[in-house]
């Protein structure tokens, strides 16, 4: 590894020179099996032929314009993306966090029309919205958040799955003017609302009561991780303001902020922008993204893998001591253990299997939506026999 770059990762010591589907082959030809999809990101899998065509086709003809001009490939996802949301406008970056900016900005500048002087949004313990100033301000994580101070003001905290929290800032604070929030906590440990349609209808109850703008974050949790192409889709809601990234450009960079109604309109020329959001390139990885997970049906396949694997974990693992709990939403899996387990990675990539351990106790799945059936036991195979293995020291 280079010693020219800046320490922010301990990478694990490992290189990638190839992939196909679920798999990775190192520097040395050994072969693992992808559990994490580059964090979400590569729902695709690796060097699926559609989206190679798709990128390879856009890269010869046009990489990149500007947003002083129209650009058709943006065109088209935003009118896909607004179709398969039920939403009305979309703005590109090139990340989450990005998209989590627009999205800040965008109830801010609500607020102010509306007369609000400071305005304030309701973000959630554990969550997890990104690393820029105010994303990080915005996120749950205090060891995320250190050394980084002072944070951006305007944020006001509440816990998670707790709509009585929400209601009793709405009785006192009259600043609120928006909620930023996951539907399902990656990065917080995959914390799943107990009945999510109660929660997030709750949510919207609430907003529709105060005129808030309801932001839901899924980055994580969008473009059928869950097993619908939203998580929201499980419900009867439709939030105001929805960000995306991770796996709608399959591994090329790119972020959407998606706005409904009065939100929609809160932009105007010259309020925000981006160099690079929206590209050619960058729109047409995800527009073939979202057309391929459509023709092979990967939603439903999310959702009926995640829910296989979620079974076969919870029997293999019933009566180890140390297993918490199990929990997924289609393919967005968390095994809570009772104590902190990170050194599982290391193991696990020793046994070649990449995976992820996120709120120091819990190991975090987020494989291809391509996973095969037999890719899905070799994964829980290997995996059970490593935390039991960990569980027993």
């Amino acid at each position: 590894m280079s010693q020219h770059l800046m320490n922010t990762y301990a990478r694990q010591p490992v290189t990638f020179v190839k992939g196909e589907g679920a798999w990775l082959w190192d520097a040395q030809g050994n072969k693992y099996l992808d559990g994490l999809a580059g964090v979400a990101v590569n729902g695709l899998g690796h060097a699926h032929p559609k989206l190679v065509k798709a990128i390879s086709e856009q890269a010869a003809r046009l990489i990149h314009v500007s947003n002083l001009y129209e650009i058709a490939e943006q065109s088209a996802l935003a009118d896909k993306l607004c179709a398969i949301a039920g939403m009305d406008r979309v703005f590109f970056s090139n990340s989450g966090c990005e998209a989590n900016e627009a999205a800040i900005k965008l109830a801010r500048l609500y607020g102010h029309q509306k007369g609000i002087e400071n305005p304030e949004i309701i973000v959630m313990d554990k969550a997890f919205h990104g690393r820029t100033l105010a994303t990080l301000s915005a996120t749950g994580n205090r060891k995320t958040q250190a050394g980084f101070e002072p944070l951006v003001s305007g944020f006001v905290r509440v816990p998670f799955d707790d709509l009585q929290a929400v209601k009793q800032v709405a009785a006192h604070n009259p600043n609120v003017v928006a909620i930023l929030v996951e539907p399902i906590q990656g990065e917080g440990g995959v914390n799943i609302p107990q009945d999510v349609k109660a929660y997030l209808e709750g949510l919207r109850d609430i907003c529709n009561e105060k005129g808030w703008l309801l932001m839901l974050d899924e980055v994580q949790s969008g473009i059928g991780r869950t097993g619908e192409w939203f998580a929201f889709q499980h419900t009867s809601i439709t939030p105001d303001v929805m960000t995306l990234a991770k796996g709608l450009g399959s591994g090329v960079p790119i972020g959407a902020c998606v706005a409904l109604g009065a939100a929609a309109d809160v932009f105007t020329y010259g309020k925000h922008g981006s160099t690079f959001g929206g590209n050619p390139l960058a729109t047409a990885a995800g527009l073939a993204t979202l057309n391929i997970i459509e023709e092979e049906g990967l939603r439903a396949h999310a959702d009926q893998l995640g829910a296989w694997i979620n079974h076969a974990l919870s029997g293999q693992l019933a009566d180890v001591n140390g297993v918490v709990k199990i929990r997924n939403a289609g393919l967005m899996v968390g095994i809570e253990l009772d104590r902190p387990c990170a050194e599982l990675v290391k193991q696990a990539l020793e046994a070649k299997l990449l995976i992820n351990v996120t709120a120091d106790k819990v190991v975090r799945l987020l494989p291809p939506l391509v996973l095969t059936q037999d890719d899905a036991k070799h994964l829980v195979d290997t995996l059970v026999g490593l935390i039991k293995k960990f569980l027993s020291q």
